[in-house]
C-alpha cells in the first residue's frame, strides 16, 4: 500500500488550475526530488500532501485513507513541512524547540534535542541564543530540528537550501540523508539539478501543473 497516493487530483485557485489530473504513488521510505519550472505547481503538490489545501477534484490517500476524512492536526503530526523561509518565533532557540513539547503537554526531551542539534552541527550551548542573531543557515536548521523532535513519517522540504551557503547546504543534505535512512519519507522540491540527483532515489518532474515524468535514480 502506498503511503501517499494521488488519484486524478486537480487543484484550482479561482479560474486557474494549478495542478491538473495528478496521479502518482509515494511509498514509505521514498526519497523523491521534485523539480520543474517556477510556477509549475511543486509547492502546491507539497501543500496538498499535508492538507494545507484540499483537492478540487480527485482523491488523495494517506496511508490508505482519504485525506478529507482525516483530522488535519493529527495528519500534520505525521507529515512535517519545512518552508523555504524558516518561521521562528519568540526570543530564543529554546522557546522554539520547547514548543512541540508544550502543545503536547510533555516535558522537553533534552537528550533528543541535543542529539538533533549535534546532527545539524549545533551544540546545546546555543539554546539561550536570541533568534535575531542567527544566520539564515542556523534559522533553517532550527526550523528543521523543531519539526523532527517528534519523528514524522513524511518530511516535505520546499527549497530549504536555496538561500544557504555551500557549508550549510551540505550539513542539511547529509542530515536529511540520515533521516531517510531511518525510514522517513522525503519529498524535496529543489531547483538545483545536482542536488536533485545527489541522494534521491526518484526524480519527479512537474511542468505546467502536470507530471511530466517519474524517473528512478537508483
Amino acid at each position: 500500500m502506498s503511503q501517499i497516493e494521488f488519484q486524478h487530483v486537480t487543484y484550482q485557485a479561482g479560474e486557474k488550475a494549478i495542478l491538473r489530473d495528478i496521479s502518482v504513488q509515494i511509498d514509505a521510505g521514498d526519497y523523491i526530488s521534485i523539480v520543474g519550472p517556477s510556477g509549475s505547481g511543486k509547492s502546491t503538490f507539497l501543500k496538498l500532501c499535508c492538507h494545507l489545501i484540499s483537492p478540487t477534484e480527485g482523491i488523495l490517500l494517506v496511508n490508505g485513507t482519504n485525506i478529507m476524512q482525516q483530522n488535519p492536526i493529527e495528519l500534520r503530526k505525521k507529515i512535517g513541512y519545512c518552508f523555504q523561509t524558516p518561521l521562528l518565533f519568540g526570543d530564543t532557540i529554546e522557546e522554539n524547540l520547547n514548543y512541540p513539547y508544550l502543545i503536547r503537554n510533555q516535558k522537553m526531551d533534552s537528550d533528543r534535542i541535543n542529539m538533533l542539534l549535534s546532527r545539524f552541527n549545533m551544540g546545546p550551548d546555543c539554546l539561550n541564543q536570541n533568534i535575531k542573531n542567527l544566520s539564515g543557515g542556523e534559522k533553517q536548521r532550527i526550523a528543521l530540528i523543531r519539526i523532527l523532535l517528534f519523528k514524522p513519517e513524511v518530511l516535505l522540504l520546499d527549497e530549504i537550501t536555496s538561500a544557504l551557503d555551500i557549508d550549510n547546504t551540505e550539513i542539511v543534505e547529509k542530515a536529511i540523508q540520515i533521516l531517510n535512512g531511518e525510514g522517513i519519507t522525503i519529498l524535496w522540491v529543489t531547483h538545483n539539478p545536482a542536488q536533485s540527483r545527489k541522494y534521491a532515489d526518484k526524480l519527479l518532474t512537474i511542468d505546467n501543473g502536470q507530471i511530466k515524468s517519474l524517473e528512478m535514480l537508483k
